[in-house]
Formats: C-alpha cells, structure tokens, sequence
C-alpha cells in the first residue's frame, strides 16, 4: 500500500467494519532486527505505535484505509517533524506485516485473530461467534458498542448502564436524526453488548426519544425507464438487473443466490434466509429463463475449473458446512452470480470464489443511469420497488405483492399503493376532467 498520497476523507469511513489488512503483533521485535538507523528505526516506531493506538481508540481496523486517514490528521495537526519519515515507516509496517501474516494451513485466519482490544469487546466476539452470527452482523455490533463507549466517554462500555443507553438513544433519535430502523438497529446490538458481554440486563428502556421519520415515498421507475436503464448494461450486470426488477428481489437476496435456487423449468426461484431469516418462494420472468439456462451452464466452466485446481468450497452457513462438510465444493450450492477474483475468507482465511460484490452491482448500475440520462436517483432497490409498483398497476392482489416481496407486516407493502398510476381507489385528477 502506498501513503504518498493520504485520503483527506474523514477518518470515520476506516472503521472497524473494514477486515484488518495485517495481522503483525511482533512489529517491534521486527524492526529492532531490520537494517535501519537509529533516528529512523525510532521514527519508524513513533509513527507506527502511534497509528496503532489511533486505531484502537478509534475502533479502527488496521489497514490502508485507516493508515491515510491517521496520517492526514497527523499532517493536519503537525504531530510529526518529518511526516514522510512517517509514511515511510508505515508502509514498512504493512509490507512487513503482510509477511509476517501472511496465512498458511493451521495458522489464525484474519476472523479468528481479530478478537478485539478491550476485555468487553473479547466477550463480545465470543458471543457473537458462539451464537454464529454472520461476520457483517458481527462488525456492525462492535461498532455500535464502540460509538456507545466514545458517547459515554472516560466510564467506557464495560460500566455502562440502562440511563447510559437510553440517553445514546436518545441522542441518536435527537442529534443524529437517524430513522426509526437505524435507532431499532442500535437497541437490538447494544441489548446485546449488555446481555452477552457485560452480563446484566439494561433494565426498563422505556422512556428514551425514539426516532419518528415518516416513512418515505420510494423512488420508482416506469416500464419504460427500466427498459432505457437494461439498454445500457451488458452481460451478467443487465442479466442480474433484470432479474432483480422480475422477480423483486432485495439486493442481498440477489447476490447471494446459489444455482439449486432457481427451477427453470417451473419458473420458480427460492429466497433462502432471507430478511428475517425467511423463505419464500417468487417467480422468475418467462422471458429470463434461456438467458438464465445459459448464464448457468456457461458457469459450469468455472466451477470445474475450482474443483481441477482443489479451490476451496464456496462459503456456506456453520451449521451446515458442519453437518455437510463437502457441500461447498457440490455444484448446486455454487454461486449462481460468482466473482471473477478468488478471495479471501474473513472467517476461515481461505482464498475461495465469493458471489459478485455488491459494491461491484452498483457501480455498474450508477453508470447504466448516467448513460441513460434517468432523471432520478436509482439505486439497484428501485428496480425492487418497481416490480412491486407495476405489479399493483396491472391489478394484482396487495396480498400476493406481499407475499412475493416476503414482507411480514401488509402496512409495509401498502407504500406501494402511494405510487401507482392510479393512487387511492382510481382517482382522476380534476384537470383530467375538464
């Protein structure tokens, strides 16, 4: 990694969410041994002691994301004398670092040795894997009990108590102005933190302001402009693109679809542990399935070519990698959108085939957008939005849109009704009148 150039970025976006990019616990019994003189070995060992220490008052994790954003607050504050002889020592510690932890059978993997700086956030970890939650349920947890700790100040998390929480939810709904679902989403991980690593129950949390956003209206597309945004994609983006708006699929759902989800033949596709740990079952466009049949026999390409070269099995939930060890290397648990790139397993530290990033999706919508010249703000959700949209236009029943949206409550599909053509019970305008 390269700090010639610092990321001037507030140095929130390095959090602790972000996988640690160097694992090197040793870097000081490193760099006594290097080659190095005096003045800049102890140059080296300011800069990289006082990175280290910004990251863990800060809960970040340690890696180039991080490393820019400390060095741009320490040019700022003009901490160093020499800030090159800094950036020089950094990039000492990462390329080092990388060496040094670089993973091999039978040693931590990055998951296993991230186990956090604070006894409290230790105890965190063990319960959140103990309880086998996923790896980014996991990050957002210890973030919002590191942003309660930073909110308590000198106390810390570790003596927190009931009045602390309810005031930081208060601040969040008050200050933040942070919707109903970020507010909720804070409780669930920091009841948690309460229960599991400190062991004592917050007490009554009645009482703290709760957010009240109303709920907006979502963005929507019409037919016309869907067509005009699938025009501009190619490939697998506009395949995936187009499947999402026919089958109205969340952008998770999506990415994570294995080939034995999708029946062809019946036109069906299987939501697996979707929002709520749900499944349900929607349908799949009648105009998708040769392309879809294709799409997936080319991947049979891809999939031979792991198993030739002994790639590790694609990632599955712990429980059934336990009861079906062998499963990640079946073919019909393969990705059925795979990325091109092996990467590595937070978790495990095994380089493996990951589905397509999301992040990777919604670059290549953002660009089909501004090609297209859309007049509106799409994210790949609208499309989701749209088929539940269009799907009323055309008269379908509001119970079956919910059903195929896998929405619990009906009053959640019912913003839908806001945005058809026809709002309320086929209202005309009175202009339309005249």
């Amino acid at each position: 990694m390269g700090l010639t150039d610092p990321d001037p970025s507030h140095p929130a976006q390095a959090a602790s969410s972000a996988v640690p990019a160097v694992i090197f616990p040793n870097w000081r019994e490193v760099l006594n041994q290097a080659r190095l003189s005096d003045p800049t070995r102890a140059g080296y060992t300011l800069a990289i002691g006082g990175y280290l220490d910004y990251c863990r008052r800060n809960a970040f994790s340690v890696n180039s994301q991080s490393a820019r954003a400390y060095m741009a607050d320490v040019e700022r504050r003009q901490l160093a004398r020499n800030p090159a002889l800094w950036k020089n020592g950094l990039n000492w510690f990462f390329t080092q670092g990388r060496k040094s932890s670089a993973w091999a059978p039978g040693a931590p993997s990055p998951g296993a040795a991230d186990t956090g700086v604070t006894p409290w956030e230790r105890r965190l970890i063990e319960r959140l894997r103990l309880n086998h939650y996923s790896w980014r349920t996991e990050q957002t947890y210890r973030e919002w009990a590191w942003r309660l700790d930073r909110f308590i100040g000198r106390k810390g998390a570790e003596a927190a108590t009931g009045e602390d929480l309810k005031e930081f939810l208060t601040q969040l709904a008050v200050k933040g102005r942070v919707s109903a679902s970020t507010q909720k989403q804070a409780l669930n991980a920091l009841v948690f933190l309460f229960r599991e690593a400190l062991g004592r129950d917050p007490g009554d949390l009645t009482g703290y302001e709760v957010s009240r956003r109303g709920a907006r209206v979502p963005t929507v597309l019409t037919r016309l402009e869907c067509q005009r945004l699938f025009e501009k994609l190619d490939g697998t983006p506009r395949l995936m693109a187009q499947l999402m708006y026919g089958s109205g699929l969340r952008l998770t759902e999506l990415l994570r679809l294995r080939i034995k989800d999708l029946d062809l033949d019946r036109q069906q596709l299987f939501v697996r542990s979707g929002k709520g740990d749900k499944d349900r079952v929607t349908v799949i466009p009648e105009t998708l399935v040769e392309a879809l049949r294709t799409h997936r026999d080319r991947l049979r390409a891809l999939f031979d070519q792991d198993r030739q070269e002994d790639v590790a099995g694609v990632w599955l939930p712990e429980a059934l990698q336990r009861k079906y060890p062998g499963a990640g290397t079946s073919w019909e648990w393969f990705w059925f959108f795979p990325s091109r790139q092996l990467m590595r397993d937070p978790h495990s530290g095994w380089y493996r085939r990951h589905h397509v990033l999301d992040a990777t999706f919604q670059h290549a919508i953002r660009q089909a957008v501004k090609t297209a010249r859309l007049n509106k703000r799409v994210t790949p959700h609208t499309l989701r939005h749209s088929f539940a949209t269009h799907l009323l236009d055309s008269g379908a029943d509001i119970r079956t849109v919910q059903d195929l949206l896998g929405h619990l409550n009906l009053a959640t599909t019912q913003i839908y009704t806001h945005v058809t053509k026809r709002p309320g019970l086929g209202v005309r305008s009175p202009l339309d009148l005249c």
